[in-house]
């Protein structure tokens, strides 16, 4: 198994714009949204049990989840909430192991949203990286993103887990407040460490067994 970092983050915070920056310098990366939307894609493999388990009415014309009114569902009704990561989570986790598996590259950047929420991931992640920024700027980033009212942005940041609760996770912090030339300067040292990190690793003799 390679080096790898989970990188996680609120909403707006910067998760995509750093791993991709990080990529860019030679990192291999997964991202869990990205397979989450693979799967919720029109076939994807995990369209047949959301479609058992909340109908057809869920669906988008081109037959993928309809995200909007799917959010909207969760939000108003926990349980819903419950039942669609029950059928998602354990087919991203599965699909995201065997990809970082299969990566050839000097570490992997795993990309989880949900690492608190979820729990998961812990087990083969070596280093927990958090994109934060204030909440201020997620809301505002959010809202241009996807188009969002304030309230509604408000209302997707404040039911995600806490800033302190993925601070307290962290490894490494990367802060993006600042604009793409800092962001980049902060990847690209953060990058040099994981390279020592993964030489470290691979330099380590196998465990006694």
């Amino acid at each position: 198994m390679p080096f790898v970092v989970a990188l996680t983050g609120g909403i707006g915070s910067g998760k995509t714009a750093v791993s991709d920056l990080l990529q860019q310098l030679g990192a291999g990366v997964v991202d869990t949204d990205v397979i989450a939307r693979e799967l919720t894609a029109p076939g994807g493999g995990a369209m047949d049990a959301i479609v058992a388990r909340f109908g057809r009415d869920v669906l988008a014309g081109d037959g993928s989840l309809d995200r909007a009114k799917m959010r909207a569902r969760a939000f108003a009704e926990a349980q819903v909430k419950q039942d669609l990561e029950a059928i998602l989570h354990p087919i991203i986790r599965r699909r995201a192991a065997e990809l970082v598996a299969g990566l050839r590259a000097p570490y992997v950047v795993l990309v989880v949203p949900l690492l608190v929420e979820t729990g998961a991931y812990r087990e083969i992640s070596d280093r927990v990286l958090v994109v934060d920024c204030p909440e201020s700027i997620q809301i505002e980033r959010t809202m241009a993103r996807s188009a969002l009212s304030r309230s509604d942005a408000e209302r997707i940041v404040a039911a995600q887990t806490t800033r302190a609760a993925r601070l307290a996770i962290a490894d490494d912090v990367i802060t993006n407040d600042s604009g793409l030339d800092s962001l980049a300067a902060a990847a690209k040292h953060l990058h040099q460490r994981y390279l020592a990190l993964a030489q470290a690793k691979r330099s380590d003799p196998a465990p006694a067994g």
